[in-house]
């Protein structure tokens, strides 16, 4: 099945995939059914106003998803949100020497798995998540981003 993508983007950031790379990312998750995600790309400010409210850290993160809570009884098809803080990608693929375009691959691939409800809070549940996560991006041609460089 596939993944109906409406990108969102508010950043100021000019090395920001097209959105048709992200499409090309979401399509490689495995996924059963029709569904939809709104990306939202942003910079710090907005990205630490929402980690602050959502998870009570008060500074800009990479990624954050937000999975739809939407009632059983309503037949809407939307898996969730993500948002990702370009400048945020941008330092971080610096940072750790990574390929920024491979970063931002890893890091929307990473969302939409949590949209699915994979979680890394327990090493077990990390090792299944990562895993995915490896297994899809080795089909890009991406390296284990887990794996020092």
């Amino acid at each position: 099945m596939s993944i109906q993508l409406d990108v969102q983007i508010v950043s100021n950031s000019l090395d920001i995939p097209k959105a048709s790379e992200f499409k090309n990312w979401a399509d490689l998750v495995p996924i059963d059914y029709e569904t939809s995600i709104c990306l939202r790309i942003v910079d710090e400010h907005e990205a630490k106003t929402l980690n602050k409210k959502y998870r009570k850290i008060n500074k800009a993160t990479n990624v954050l998803s937000f999975p739809a809570e939407i009632p059983s009884h309503l037949q809407i098809d939307f898996l969730g949100d993500i948002v990702i803080c370009a400048p945020i990608v941008t330092l971080e693929a610096q940072e750790y020497n990574k390929d920024l375009n491979n970063h931002w691959a890893h890091l929307f691939i990473h969302g939409i798995l949590h949209l699915q409800g994979y979680d890394h809070e327990k090493e077990i549940d990390a090792e299944k998540m990562e895993s995915l996560e490896i297994k899809i991006l080795h089909s890009l041609g991406i390296s284990n981003p887990y794996e020092a460089t």
